[in-house]
């Protein structure tokens, strides 16, 4: 019996696969509006997810790949993927915990990202589906992990609610003094993945000020304002209103690949962006607990390689919000606090919230 192609169009039996002697499978969650998403236990990413337009016409908002061996060989091996053990960058790859300095790979210019070689992106993770709506995928990171310290318990829960929106909740514990700062790398265009350009999505953030960074993208250390620069989307702007102006920080990114501080940060689920294709109406509510989002505009895509149903996927081809803690915060004392410790249990959750723009 032929298995059933899933409304984005991807058939499950190509995400069904062996990878380091561990079962890879497609999850589908469905809601009763008829909005979908799938998820595959390997990287814990989100293959697709099509919530509908201002038609009713259900579109699928994340870039991606048709099969496990295509997201094997990806130029973009973040596509739709939890980032840990530290989403973002760790200066030089290293830091010092408890008076104990610990080495990292360096796999991203001189700096380590997304928790090196292998990172959270790259495991394959155990997935238990609860209900036709929710997902939850675990994994243990075991001490000395990529250089890190300690025995750490993931889990990851993605939710597709009623109302459309997929909740993502992370929860962590230790037996050993660590760093963690999870997120979610999903490349979004809310015209539709294929589609060749984000740049008149028109975005707000609640967010006054953002991180500069030096050329390898590490932040300097204390915020700035974002008003009077092209950081500044407190009010409406497309992407690409202000993405080619000749701003130094714009130049060292290639354009936007900056965290934005969220002016709202007491712990609870609060809204931190709002996004819009004028193409579809679909709109994109971002809401997280999390103090930052990193902003990034897909530069360095290329469009080399087909991607879903045989789409090319060129820089600017789509936005990722990566709600987090502050690149290199270990580093930084002043930067909110990365470190877990036994006994503490790491909760943080995110809301991707989809309806329509009339």
């Amino acid at each position: 019996m032929q298995t059933p192609l899933t409304k984005s169009g991807l058939n499950p039996a190509n995400f069904s696969g062996q990878i380091d002697n561990k079962q890879v499978s497609m999850y589908v969650l469905t809601n009763n509006k008829g909005a979908e998403a799938t998820i595959i236990n390997y990287g814990a990413k989100i293959v697709s997810l099509s919530v509908p337009d201002r038609d009713g016409k259900l579109t699928d908002v994340v870039l991606g790949h048709n099969n496990l061996e295509e997201y094997l060989e990806s130029e973009e091996p973040y596509f739709g993927a939890i980032c840990g053990r530290t989403g973002n960058r760790i200066s030089k790859g290293q830091f010092t915990l408890d008076g104990v300095t610990y080495k990292l790979a360096i796999n991203n210019g001189p700096n380590n990202l997304h928790g090196g070689l292998k990172g959270f992106n790259a495991v394959v993770w155990d997935a238990h589906q609860v209900d036709s709506q929710t997902v939850k995928l675990d994994y243990l990171s075991k001490d000395g992990e990529e250089g890190f310290p300690g025995n750490l318990k993931v889990t990851v829960t993605y939710h597709l609610s009623d109302n459309n929106s997929l909740e993502i909740k992370y929860e962590a514990t230790t037996d050993k003094a660590t760093i963690l700062n999870l997120t979610n790398h999903s490349y979004f265009n809310l015209s539709g993945e294929g589609n060749p350009t984000v740049n008149d999505h028109i975005l707000t953030m609640y967010a006054s000020q953002y991180l500069p960074t030096d050329d390898t993208a590490i932040p300097y250390g204390k915020p700035e304002q974002v008003k009077d620069t092209p950081f500044d989307f407190t009010t409406p702007h497309t992407i690409g209103e202000r993405i080619e102006e000749d701003f130094e920080q714009l130049h060292f990114g290639k354009g936007y690949d900056h965290t934005v501080v969220l002016d709202k940060c007491d712990g609870k689920c609060n809204l931190a962006i709002e996004c819009i294709s004028p193409k579809t109406g679909i709109k994109m509510d971002v809401l997280t607990n999390e103090p930052g989002v990193q902003i990034y505009t897909g530069n360095w895509m290329t469009g080399n390689f087909e991607g879903k149903h045989g789409h090319r996927y060129p820089s600017r081809s789509a936005v990722c919000f990566e709600t987090q803690h502050f690149p290199d915060s270990i580093n930084k004392p002043d930067y909110p606090s990365v470190i877990l410790r036994p006994g503490e249990k790491f909760e943080s959750k995110t809301v991707f919230a989809f309806s329509v723009s009339k």
